[in-house]
This record gives structure tokens, C-alpha cells and sequence, in this order.
């Protein structure tokens, strides 16, 4: 699948923020102002002022709707979700070519808040995904103990670890583990 560069940096922004929301054994990376600016410089975030604990607060609520779309049954509340979400944020396309990128578009307001920015660029992307039956590529990990969030741009739609090199190795370092245990064991019985 072939995507522009703005999408995939909203993509990955999108997931990196879904990636900060709290499960059974991490603590909310989003917890504060400051982490909404480690956010930000991570994930080079344009045009983006001073940061406030009203944008935390608004950048965690585009967080749980973010979470809505992924988790969504199917295409059509995706859909719809997703058209609330940019309504909401002030969509407003623009050209521009700023930081050594050729033109591209943005869709978030001039003057828009973080959370905005992220809901409007991030919104259509997924969009994006959505319009061009792609949605499926939008997936949780399937380690047991790993729930966060990535998009498969794999080229067949094979991928099904947030990152192979740490729980997809782990996983199949257990199972050659237990297989081992399961071998010796019969190899003694």
C-alpha cells in the first residue's frame, strides 16, 4: 500500500498517541503537560504554541476517540466516528510546504489547537484508510500481554506483533521454548 508522507506521519502520530493510554501494566504516558510535549517534540508536531493542561485535556479526549475508531465492529462506525471527529476539529484543508517537505496538505485550521491538529490530520488519515477499504490494516497487538495499537503497511497484511523484534520474538522464543520442554519431556517419559 502506497501512502503520501503526511499520512504516515499522522498515522504514526495517531498510534503513538493511542500507544500513551494506560493498560494493566503501564501507567497513562499522557499525564501531564510535560508529557504532551515529549508528545509533541517525538512525533514533530507543527505549528503547535505554548501547551496547557486544557490541551491535555483535549488531546486525551481525541485519544479516546482515536481508540473508538480502531476499536470500531465495523466500516460504517468507523465512518462515522471518524466524520465527527474531523467535523468537530474545524477541518480546513491548505497547501503548504514547510520544513524542507514538497507541498502537501493540512487539514487542521490556521491556529489550531494541538488537539485539533491531531483530530483534523489524524481523522483523515484514517479516513484515508477507511475510503480505500484499507481499515482492516488498523490493528492491536495479538501478544497476550500487548495491546497497542499499529497499522500493517506490511504487503501482504501479515503483520500481527506492534514490533516483531520484541513480542513477536518473545512469543516465539516461548513457543520454541515449550516445545523443547514438550520434547524432553517425552524424550524422558
Amino acid at each position: 500500500m502506497q501512502i503520501n508522507h503526511d499520512t504516515r506521519c499522522a498515522l504514526d502520530q495517531s498510534v503513538d498517541l493511542l500507544n500513551t493510554m494506560a493498560d494493566g501494566e503501564t501507567p497513562d504516558a499522557l499525564a501531564s503537560v510535560a508529557d504532551l510535549r515529549a508528545y509533541v517534540r517525538r512525533n514533530a508536531v507543527s505549528d503547535v504554541g505554548p501547551l496547557t493542561e486544557d490541551d491535555l485535556a483535549a488531546v486525551r479526549a481525541v485519544r479516546e476517540r482515536f481508540e473508538r475508531v480502531f476499536a470500531a465492529d465495523d466500516s460504517r462506525t468507523a465512518a462515522e466516528l471518524i466524520n465527527a471527529l474531523v467535523a468537530e476539529a474545524g477541518t480546513t484543508p491548505q497547501l503548504t510546504d514547510h520544513d524542507g517537505y514538497d507541498w502537501h496538505v493540512h487539514y487542521f485550521a490556521p491556529g489550531a489547537s494541538v488537539a485539533q491538529h491531531l483530530a483534523a490530520d489524524g481523522g483523515m488519515a484514517l479516513a484515508f484508510f477507511l475510503v480505500s477499504g484499507e481499515r482492516d490494516r488498523l490493528r492491536r497487538c495479538c501478544a497476550p500481554d500487548c495491546r497497542r495499537a499499529f497499522v500493517d503497511l506490511s504487503r501482504n497484511r501479515s503483520r500481527r506483533y506492534c514490533d516483531s523484534r520484541t513480542c513477536g520474538n518473545r512469543l516465539h522464543v516461548a513457543a520454541y521454548r515449550a516445545r523443547q520442554r514438550e520434547s524432553a519431556g517425552a524424550a524422558r517419559g
